[in-house]
């Protein structure tokens, strides 16, 4: 499907977190919903459900460190540091408590967001993605499709340089259940916004902070126990599917599972219409 632009009354802003700027689209009044993007997207990918969500709720769409419209400093992209400048983002905009809603990396975020801000977060949805030290992590990492969870570094920087097309176009053929879901003018949009300078680093970096994430989340997990707010699980039939909800279990003690059929790991795009009624009927 392609990219559905946001309500005209949503505005847009950067909000400094200190080594970096986070660009942030806000729209609507009501309860404060966090939506948090992924890999191979950005904050674009949310608009057809922020517009659904803005008739009832105030709607927070960031683009993560280092990507879409956001900075790209060097460093710092472990989950628990992107956590607490997510909640910086939501004090500069005046936000106490939230529903959180993510996709892909937004997922390791956000899982960080509620083991760090408990009473912030009254729901959680995660969708089709691990994360990093939770459950089965160290198994779902064998799985040769995942090989660029180890891909970073200046000599593959300099492969992909002016190619981010070609490297941006194996996930979302090889990660979807049809990749003509996936539309055109989707591929051309993110990947003109993933050749901007700094932004293909940025890339491998939030990658290579997995093992870094891994170690945080296992030692939060030991300390803390299972999240206590709600949490909806929401997997690709042809992706994560019921595992997602599995995996999930093991850091959440509330855990609802949706299945989104028709639909590989690019729920919003494949299969918009049923992932939006799961995130609203569990949202209100």
């Amino acid at each position: 499907m392609p990219i559905t632009p946001f309500p005209q009354f949503f505005e847009t802003r950067t909000i400094s977190v200190g080594d970096a700027d986070i660009f942030v689209r806000c729209g609507g009044a009501g309860a404060p919903v966090l939506l948090l993007h992924g890999y191979g997207e950005t904050g674009d990918m949310w608009g057809e459900l922020a517009g659904r969500l803005s008739g009832a709720h105030r709607v927070i769409v960031p683009d993560l460190r280092g990507m879409g419209l956001s900075s790209h400093p060097a460093g710092g992209y472990d989950k628990k540091s992107q956590a607490k400048e997510m909640g910086r983002v939501l004090d500069a905009l005046g936000v106490g408590d939230i529903q959180l809603v993510a996709h892909d990396i937004g997922n390791m975020v956000a899982y960080a967001f509620a083991t760090d801000f408990p009473g912030r977060v009254s729901k959680l949805v995660l969708m089709d993605a691990p994360v990093p030290g939770i459950g089965p992590w160290e198994e779902i990492l064998k799985n040769p499709l995942l090989w660029h969870f180890r891909f970073g570094g200046p000599d593959m920087e300099r492969l992909v340089e002016g190619r981010e097309r070609i490297y941006l176009d194996r996930f979302w053929n090889e990660f979807s259940a049809n990749p003509a879901h996936f539309d055109e003018a989707s591929r051309t949009h993110y990947a003109a916004l993933y050749a901007r300078p700094g932004a293909m680093h940025s890339g491998f970096e939030q990658f290579k902070a997995f093992d870094q994430d891994a170690i945080d989340n296992s030692a939060t997990l030991a300390a803390k126990g299972l999240l206590p707010m709600p949490v909806l699980a929401v997997g690709g039939e042809s992706s994560f599917g019921a595992q997602m909800a599995a995996v999930v279990r093991f850091a959440a003690s509330d855990v609802r599972e949706a299945v989104i059929p028709n639909a590989g790991h690019w729920l919003m795009e494949e299969n918009p219409k049923d992932t939006i009624a799961a995130i609203l009927a569990f949202l209100d």
